[in-house]
């Protein structure tokens, strides 16, 4: 869950003009919130909307947000029953699917994104197959709608202007269509403008210039995490790989593969993020087979426009590679969220495959049955230790709050994501550097281990300090540095989620000295514009 997108949505119930206009502290002291947000404000408007009719309840938030990924499995289905003898087995291979099922079990942007951008391909392919005004039209408005509910969306002007030109050889009136989502980013850039300062759609390109250096990756370490991400998030493309595959495929993704991994993990190529000693060989292995499966869902691509030459087998290869391109290279880090849009092309890619692939009638069933079964089982595992996380980061919190209940003093805490929602539901302060003169000796400070942003504490001056672990014994790490797993960020890892023992969350409870005061710290100069 990300408490941006519920701040945003609660201030947009005051002031609905103005989604942004409200400080925040995210990178360690109070900045605005249209410098911290990098996404568009669609989902929060939805959420906003979700609120003020249904309550804040976390029940209420995720039941509105899981019906988006109810829209993308329908939505999966109804282009598959275009472009291949099955539907209903792609929308099974995306509904069982890491990146997707976790993603739709999230209070996040990505998934209404992906139903708005499934449903907007589907008008476009009917408007330009019958010559119909309104459905490009309509598909028009829901690309402007996608991108402004995340940014990645505007990448369906490309993706389907390369579509119609192959399918109709020329330019005709239905290019106007596309100037429409055109037209609304350029006057939401405008509008940004003039309320922030600055356009945000610029500003949320020129962050992830920004992080990217922060955090550098060679090309090869690049795709080496590019790589691993798509194929644990599109795992049916790994579990498929006998079913879809020759011999001699196999054999050389997997070296490809075991290359890859061991530069990785050997420190050979820059991944942006350290590879742990612990369990390395482990890890390794984990990692050759998640680039082994995201060979196969970008050769997926290449053999279908290879043995097919249409607008459809192009149209399918851009998709996957586009999106491969932008987490890979061009997005402020890899994620899960950034993999998620290639993952309904990869599940149709894989039953226009198995179309294509012979196989004697009696396996048929059980070639199917078997790896769907098997990626659903590590899917619905991924989200349980997804979720283990998040329930543990509110544990934790209430914890804390039962400890200083009653007691003199504030609370504060470093970190962020669910657990600086749920501390500042209970009343805690996210500490804020460029104040610390207002932290007193009674005052209690709280840091996690496994979270973002982590701030070095000066221990030598504490008058105390204890330990809060908790347990987790899921066996699935989706967000821990010491287990090379970062979903939702490669900084803290390069594989979307790994399987093995899982370190307990710690968090340290920290008192200091009166004479300890001001603490030693240079806060970072304040953002302007």
């Amino acid at each position: 869950m990300t408490p941006s997108l519920i701040w945003a949505a609660k201030h947009i119930v005051e002031k609905p003009l103005d989604p942004y206009g409200f400080p925040v502290v995210w990178y360690k002291t109070a900045m605005p919130m249209s410098d911290v947000m990098q996404n568009p404000p669609l989902s929060a408007y939805y959420g906003a909307a979700v609120g003020y009719a249904a309550g804040w309840s976390e029940y209420a938030l995720h039941l509105a947000f899981f019906l988006p990924a109810l829209a993308v499995v329908m939505g999966v289905y109804q282009l598959a029953s275009e472009l291949t003898s099955s539907p209903l087995v792609a929308g099974v291979i995306m509904l069982v699917t890491p990146g997707f099922l976790v993603s739709s079990t999230s209070i996040m942007s990505d998934v209404p994104m992906l139903a708005l951008w499934m449903l907007a391909i589907i008008l476009w392919r009917w408007g330009l197959k019958e010559g119909k005004p309104f459905y490009l039209a309509g598909s028009g408005l829901l690309i402007a709608a996608c991108a402004l509910t995340k940014y990645f969306g505007a990448c369906l002007i490309p993706l389907l202007l390369l579509y119609s030109l192959w399918k109709r050889k020329s330019l005709g009136v239905w290019v106007l269509y596309l100037l429409i989502p055109v037209a609304i980013l350029g006057g939401y850039q405008e509008w940004t403008g003039s309320l922030y300062g600055r356009g945000l759609l610029s500003s949320a390109a020129a962050y992830a210039g920004k992080t990217r250096a922060e955090h550098p990756m060679s090309f090869w370490g690049g795709s080496t995490v590019g790589l691993a991400f798509v194929g644990g998030c599109t795992l049916p493309a790994l579990i498929f790989i006998p079913w879809l595959w020759r011999r001699t495929f196999i054999l050389g993704a997997c070296v490809a593969a075991a290359l890859g991994a061991a530069a990785a993990a050997w420190g050979l190529v820059q991944c942006g993020s350290p590879f742990p000693k612990e369990h390395q060989g482990f890890l390794a292995v984990q990692l050759l087979l998640f680039i082994a499966g995201g060979i196969s869902v970008l050769a997926l691509g290449v053999s279908d426009v290879w043995r097919r030459r249409d607008a459809d087998s192009v149209f399918l290869a851009a998709w996957v590679a586009g999106t491969f391109a932008f987490a890979a290279y061009l997005n402020w880090c890899v994620n899960s969220r950034s993999v998620l849009p290639l993952i309904p092309a990869a599940a149709i890619l894989i039953v226009r495959r198995l179309d294509h692939v012979q196989r004697p009638p009696h396996s048929a069933v059980w070639a199917l049955v078997v790896p769907l079964v098997v990626s659903g089982l590590l899917s619905l595992w991924v989200a349980w230790g997804d979720t283990t996380l998040a329930n543990s980061e509110r544990e934790a919190a209430q914890i804390v709050h039962d400890k200083t209940a009653g007691q003199p003093g504030r609370v504060f805490f470093f970190g962020h994501w669910g657990w600086q929602y749920y501390m500042q539901s209970f009343g805690a302060q996210p500490l804020d550097l460029a104040h610390l003169k207002e932290v007193t000796s009674a005052d209690l400070i709280v840091q996690p281990e496994n979270n973002n942003n982590p701030v070095a504490i000066p221990m030598a001056l504490a008058s105390s300090s204890e330990v809060i672990e908790l347990h987790d014994r899921c066996w699935m790490a989706t967000m821990c540095i010491n287990r090379a797993a970062g979903f939702y960020s490669s900084i803290l890892g390069m594989m979307p989620f790994t399987l093995g023992g899982v370190p307990d969350e710690r968090y340290l409870l920290i008192r200091f000295y009166p004479w300890a005061f001001p603490l030693p710290y240079q806060p970072p100069p304040t953002t302007t514009k």
